[in-house]
This record gives structure tokens, C-alpha cells and sequence, in this order.
């Protein structure tokens, strides 16, 4: 009788380095390319300067929030309902920080040490860092969360300034179509990854009724969207766990 095959290898050293070849050999770093030289154009638009459009990638880390804060600032909208606007769109962050954390960090890990990853943390980070982190032995897993991190930051730092300077040469719509990509980008990866009931259904539930809520006009559709869909789909899944023994 032949042997099983090994099991595959944990990589042991070199987290940050293999963070950062992840990051620039994934589709993110194509997408965040183009995202982020739709937001340059944008802030160009607005009257904002570069470094302000470099220093808000740098720091808020957030294509979605960041479109609100400058769509919030050019009107003259009021600080108040822009930072209200912005924070609501960041909110979506925190649960998928609070997913990661068990996922990569040790009982003997401090907390300064996870700071670092919190603030690089966007979906493309932990979709990243979700697929690849059962490869890697738990003590590089931070560092290579850093090094996807940082990698695709500076991706969205350069071609902000990428799309401020060019601007005068794009037209609207592809600016647009740039910042569109990036959504676009996040519902394949998250239907590629998606293997419980719970994520299937709770990724259909809010394709159906997203559209439902934003025809209807409601206040805070997406905030909406989530919370209807997010619950239908964890009651589903404690009765499919519930009912499972029994069957």
C-alpha cells in the first residue's frame, strides 16, 4: 500500500517578504491600481490637492469612505454628516477584523504588535490573508498580513497621485468605471471563497434585496441590506446546525 502524500509544508520564515509577492502577484494589485486612479482624478476635480488625495489613501485606507468624504467635502456638505457618512461606511471593516484576529495571532502575541494589521486591514488584505494563512506557520502571519498590507497601500498611495496628474487626460466615465472595479472586485472573490450556507445565502439575500431597498428609496439602504441579510442567513445556519445532528 502506497504512503499518503506529506501534507503541504508551513512556510516557517519569511512572512513579510511572501506578503509582499503575494500582494503585487494578486488581482488586487491590478484592481487598486485602477481604483485608486479614479479616486486621484476625482480629488482633482474636487479641487483638492495631491498630497491631501495621497495623505487621505495613506491614512483612511478606505476607496468607499473615501469617496464619500470627498463627495462630503466639495458641496460644502457639514463636517458632522460627512464624518457620520464616512464612519457607517467604515463600519463594514469590523467584522472582518474581528475574523482575522484569532486567525493570526498567538496566545503570546502584545497588543502593539496587532495595530499595525488592524490599520492595513481592507477586504483585499483579509481575503489575502484568509487563503493563504493556513500555509503559513502562525508566528510569520502577522508579518505576512503586514506585507500584504503595506504592499497594496502603497499600490493605492502611487496611483492616486497616478490619476491626479493624469487627469486632465481621462475622461469622467472612466474615473467612474475605475472606482466601480473595485466592488466588482470584492462580490467575485467573496462568492469564489464563499463555502457555508451562511456566506452563500447571506451573499444572495443581499443581491436580491440591495436593489429592492435602493428602488424603494429607503434611508441607509446598504446599512439595511446588511443587517436584513446578515440575519436571515445566521438563522438559517444555526437551524442547518441545529437539524445536522439529527439527520
Amino acid at each position: 500500500m502506497s504512503a499518503p502524500p506529506a501534507p503541504e509544508p508551513l512556510i516557517a520564515s519569511g512572512g513579510f517578504v511572501l506578503g509582499c509577492r503575494t500582494a503585487l502577484t494578486s488581482v488586487f494589485a491590478f484592481v487598486i491600481s485602477f481604483t485608486y486612479i479614479g479616486f486621484g482624478a476625482l480629488c482633482h476635480d474636487y479641487g483638492l490637492s495631491m498630497g491631501w488625495a495621497m495623505l487621505s489613501t495613506a491614512l483612511q485606507w478606505a476607496g468607499p469612505a473615501q469617496v464619500i468624504l470627498v463627495t462630503g467635502l466639495g458641496p460644502g456638505t457639514s463636517l458632522i454628516e460627512t464624518a457620520v457618512a464616512v464612519s457607517l461606511s467604515s463600519v463594514r471593516l469590523l467584522p472582518i477584523v474581528v475574523a482575522l484576529m484569532p486567525v493570526i495571532r498567538q496566545e503570546s502575541t502584545r497588543l502593539w504588535q496587532l495595530l499595525v494589521p488592524v490599520h492595513f486591514m481592507a477586504v483585499s488584505v483579509w481575503i489575502e490573508t484568509i487563503r493563504a494563512a493556513p500555509r503559513i506557520a502562525r508566528d510569520q502571519r502577522i508579518a505576512f498580513c503586514n506585507g500584504v498590507g503595506l504592499t497594496l497601500l502603497s499600490i493605492g498611495v502611487v496611483f492616486t497621485a497616478v490619476g491626479y496628474t493624469i487627469q486632465a487626460l481621462l475622461p469622467a466615465v472612466f474615473a467612474a468605471g475605475a472606482m466601480f472595479m473595485t466592488p466588482i472586485s470584492f462580490l467575485v472573490s467573496t462568492a469564489r471563497n464563499a463555502r457555508l450556507l451562511l456566506d452563500k445565502l447571506a451573499l444572495g439575500l443581499g443581491l436580491a434585496i440591495g436593489p429592492l431597498m435602493a428602488y424603494s428609496k429607503v434611508d441607509f439602504d446598504l446599512l439595511w441590506t446588511g443587517i436584513i441579510a446578515g440575519t436571515v442567513a445566521y438563522g438559517a445556519h444555526r437551524l442547518q446546525r441545529r437539524w445536522r445532528p439529527a439527520s
